[in-house]
């Protein structure tokens, strides 16, 4: 079970009944005289928004406060899918830093769907008192298989009690227009992230890593996805190889301009029984400090519209798979130097994003009096 940075947990304490939740409520943000009528966002849009507990970002636990009142947690589950860069249809051994057991804690497990679901949502409602949660099919691309398949799974795991949403990690090349239609179908009756694993707008870097797409088939992707009611989320890796603050700085601001609804970040790890660990024995491998990653997490966030959601900002690593960097601080302490030094610099999230105010593709058309910096998506 994740419970990812900046909290995939919300405190509430009384969760909306299950059927109120899929009536997509507006998101309510506290801010102060927002003009929703502007087409281009200013300065004073961005410094008037205000995000929970003091943050200069937008948390994911504020997320789903907003929108269940209460604790939700993300159960994880492995549905036994592959990759096309592994598979042999683009290539084979998966990306270079892949080892999904070393990140996934549902990754190999021989429980079925629902098995896995109830299983690590006794663990929550008994260690945190939990009523809510959205099952996170991770490992590996969780929308690569027929749509039957697909149906068959997601009813499995929408079939337990309290859970309220899914959350589908896959990739750019594995939402094909059937797949989208069942989707936006499955919008209609749950609350639904589809995830895509990007981790650099640079197509140089995605050769390197052997991700087997390109930046534009993402940018397809995306806007495939957007306009059915379905969220979006990315992924980014900061810190792959040959990649500059400056190269990081335009992947931000590319994905600032797609309308994106949620953002996971994730600083280079090195695990074992990877390519990437063979590139680092051989000194190949230049990787991040600390400091150096809150650096260019505050500068991702400022170039970020100040509603994408903020789901992750550090990884797990599982067992003893991990190599390096072995920073001595936890994720807490991570946090709170972005805060910091978000606060050294007087910006928050959005602060350099001058974008549309109502970009294409929000997920839910009905939140127009959400409370943004400008117009909601719709």
């Amino acid at each position: 079970m994740r419970i990812g940075a900046g909290g995939e947990s919300a405190a509430g304490p009384n969760c909306r009944p299950a059927d109120e939740n899929r009536k997509a409520p507006e998101r309510r943000w506290q801010s102060r005289d927002l003009r929703l009528e502007s087409t281009i966002m200013s300065q004073s849009q961005v410094t008037s928004i205000k995000y929970a507990g003091g943050r200069r970002f937008y948390p994911y636990s504020q997320f789903l406060k907003e929108r269940f009142g209460c604790k939700v947690y993300k159960l994880t589950v492995d549905a036994g899918f592959t990759c096309p860069n592994r598979d042999g249809t683009k290539g084979r051994g998966g990306c270079i830093y892949c080892e999904n057991s070393s990140f996934s804690p549902a990754a190999g497990s021989r429980l079925s769907v629902r098995e896995q679901v109830d299983k690590e949502k006794r663990l929550a409602e008994g260690r945190y008192g939990a009523s809510r949660f959205i099952a996170y099919f991770q490992p590996f691309s969780n929308t690569y298989a027929p749509v039957g398949k697909l149906r068959e799974l997601h009813d499995e795991a929408l079939s337990v009690e309290g859970v309220v949403g899914l959350s589908l990690g896959t990739r750019p090349d594995c939402v094909p227009d059937d797949v989208l239609d069942y989707l936006e179908g499955l919008a209609r009756r749950t609350h639904l992230w589809v995830e895509f694993g990007l981790q650099s707008s640079h197509d140089e870097t995605l050769g390197l890593i052997n991700r087997g797409h390109t930046f534009a088939e993402f940018e397809d992707a995306v806007r495939r996805t957007q306009g059915r009611g379905i969220f979006i989320c990315v992924h980014l890796i900061l810190g792959l190889p040959g990649e500059s603050r400056e190269m990081i700085r335009e992947t931000a601001a590319r994905i600032a301009g797609l309308g994106i609804d949620g953002v996971k970040l994730h600083h280079l790890h090195v695990v074992r029984d990877t390519v990437l660990a063979q590139m680092h024995a051989k000194g190949g491998v230049d990787l991040l400090g600390m400091e150096e990653y809150v650096l260019l997490c505050a500068d991702v966030l400022e170039r970020l519209p100040p509603w994408t959601v903020l789901q992750r900002f550090v990884g797990d690593v599982q067992g003893d798979s991990l190599i390096a960097p072995k920073w001595n601080e936890g994720k807490l302490r991570v946090l709170e130097a972005i805060q910091e030094e978000l606060g050294r610099r007087g910006t928050q999230q959005g602060a350099l994003y001058s974008g549309p105010a109502s970009p294409p593709g929000w997920a839910d058309a009905s939140r127009k009096s959400a409370l943004i910096a400008g117009k909601p998506r719709v």
